[in-house]
Parts: C-alpha cells; structure tokens; sequence
C-alpha cells in the first residue's frame, strides 16, 4: 500500500500537467454521512474522460436515478455541478459518463454491480462509437458502493459530502481511515 501511494505521489508531481492515467489510483473521503467517513480508492478510466485537475475540498457525491444512468435521469438537477454515483451496467461505461456530463456533473464514479467485489477494479475503457467525454470517470468496488448507498439510504440522505482527490502520501499509515471491509 505504501509503495502504491509513493509511486502515485511520485507521478503527480513529476507530470502534474497530464492527470492520472491508467492504472493509477485515486483517492476520495467521505466527509459525510460520518459512519463511512473513510478513504476509498478509484481508477480511472483507460481511454476516455477528462482528469482531476482540482481539488474539491467539499463536494456532493450524488447517487443517479436511476442508478445505471443510461438515460435521462429523475435527479439530474442535483447532479449539476457536484459528482455523480452511477451504477455499473445497462450501458458503456462511456455512456455513462457522457449522461452525466450532458446533466453538469463535473465527475462521474461508477461502482461495480457485484456489491461483493471488494478487490478486483475493471479497466473502464471506450465504446466503439467514437464518442468522446470531458469528465473524469472512475470505477470504484462494488462493496464501497454499495455501502455508500446504504449508509445514504439508512440515513435518508440525497447525497454524500466527499473531498476528491486526496493525498494519500501526507497521511501517516496508521492515521489512514480505511473501509474495514476493504483490504489495502
């Protein structure tokens, strides 16, 4: 885990102009609901999007309605200018991103439908439409979706408060909020 984030540390200050790229990880917290107050990790899309060149430090993480977001969305004015929570399936990856571009989002992370899947990340790569998208996308685990969902539902809550990307390298190991149910 450690060597992960210092080689992560190491490629964003020496080529902070590019973003992230393939097979680079991004790190996100939930500030808010505070029972999944924790650090998760994403990647980011292979071949499409557009990368994280600011910080939020306090940003709405959005769940879509519906959640695979393949179309029109009943919530699209709460994703105006915040992140949204897309699930996998239904359509392209790419797809996705595009619905949630076209509703100003600035982002979008799209979690795996296999709510068990709590180590194995998919390369999101482009459909074969020749489309393009301008904003981030990032895949995230099943299992941190689906707590995260869980924690808003229980709560009642339209929305997670998160600060994207974080630095992970400026947090000393044993200070890292960690999902429990995730291994790092």
């Amino acid at each position: 885990m450690l060597r992960r984030s210092l080689w992560l540390c190491l490629c964003l200050c020496s080529c902070p102009a590019r973003g992230l790229r393939i097979h680079e990880y991004l790190y996100f917290q939930v500030l808010s609901p505070g029972d999944i107050r924790y650090i998760f990790t994403a990647t980011p899309a292979k071949d499409f999007g557009g990368v994280f060149n600011t910080r939020y430090e306090q940003i709405h993480l959005v769940p879509a309605d519906p959640p695979e977001a393949c179309g029109e969305l009943n919530n699209g004015v709460f994703i105006q200018d915040q992140i949204a929570l897309v699930e996998r399936g239904g359509c392209s990856f790419l797809s996705k991103t595009r619905v949630i571009q076209e509703h100003g989002g600035r982002a979008v992370i799209i979690a795996d439908n296999a709510y068990d899947n709590d180590s194995f990340y998919i390369e999101m790569i482009q459909d074969s439409t020749r489309r393009t998208a301008d904003i981030p996308a990032l895949f995230l685990l099943g299992r941190d979706g689906y707590m995260i969902r869980r924690s808003l539902e229980q709560h009642g809550l339209p929305w997670a408060v998160i600060s994207i990307p974080v630095n992970v390298t400026s947090i000393p190991t044993y200070e890292m909020m960690q999902p429990p149910w995730t291994f790092w």
